[in-house]
């Protein structure tokens, strides 16, 4: 049987949309774009599940991709495909930005380790809160709720050639302004009891100077950091649950 040109190109115009947004998708996302996760199976998990999707997404509008239209429409579904992967790594930030916070409350501002999802050197308690929340992510199912949420973008953004709406823009702008009140409250608990901890050390330290505090408060406000760390682990898990799932439902509301 043979095929046309014009058959083909219509295929790959329908084929081409749902792969470009999971191709930018999986650029940004968590989990996804792991210097472990290797391109090679990046992108041949992007062809496979753009083909399952294909034939149930609504037509495209163009149906030759080499066109003006069709790379116009290309710059679209690739910058749909990053604001969704952006919006969930807005997560992530948000814990790196807690182990940030206690680590230098605590003293372990100077220890330092490559994050495996950024590849960027963080404190050590912010690099364990990301491994925590891609533990957490995964036992979840919050990669495939991800691939389902690219799914059901279609119903809310389809395959077009007009811009991304200035809207949708500006909620991904202030999800990026909650990502310093997500942090706070993540490490809200350990901070607390560390801000006690130091003002006992000040009391102790006008009460007798003669008192080494740095000999003493150093290494006791590491232990009561990591102390505080540990009974404080069911509600952080907690808020970085609630929070992953705030922003997994975000990746379809800010469309709207």
């Amino acid at each position: 049987m043979p095929f046309s040109a014009e058959s083909i190109l219509a295929s790959m115009a329908l084929w081409a949309a749902p792969f470009l947004r999971l191709s930018a998708m999986m650029l940004i996302a968590p989990i996804f774009s792991a210097a472990g996760f290797s391109v090679r199976a990046r992108v041949i998990l992007c062809v496979l599940i753009a083909a399952l999707i294909a034939p149930v997404l609504p037509e495209p509008p163009i149906k030759d991709i080499f066109s003006g239209a069709g790379v116009l429409m290309a710059i679209r579904e690739v910058g749909v495909g990053f604001a969704i992967g952006f919006v969930l790594q807005l997560a992530f930030g948000a814990a790196v930005f807690a182990g940030q916070a206690v680590a230098m409350t605590m003293g372990l501002g100077f220890a330092m380790a490559v994050d495996p999802q950024s590849g960027v050197q963080v404190p050590t308690v912010s690099q364990l809160n990301v491994i925590l929340g891609t533990l957490l992510f995964l036992a979840m199912d919050g990669h495939l709720m991800l691939l389902m949420a690219v799914f059901q973008s279609y119903e809310v953004v389809p395959a077009a050639v007009a811009g991304i709406p200035v809207v949708s823009l500006s909620n991904v702008a202030l999800l990026g302004s909650q990502v310093f009140a997500a942090g706070v409250l993540l490490a809200l608990p350990a901070l607390t009891a560390l801000l006690l901890v130091n003002v006992a050390f000040g009391v102790m330290t006008r009460a007798a100077p003669q008192l080494n505090i740095f000999a003493v408060g150093f290494p006791l406000t590491i232990l009561a950091g990591l102390v505080m760390m540990l009974l404080g682990m069911p509600g952080f898990i907690s808020g970085l649950q609630d929070l992953l799932n705030g922003t997994l439902d975000q990746t379809l509301l800010i469309w709207g």
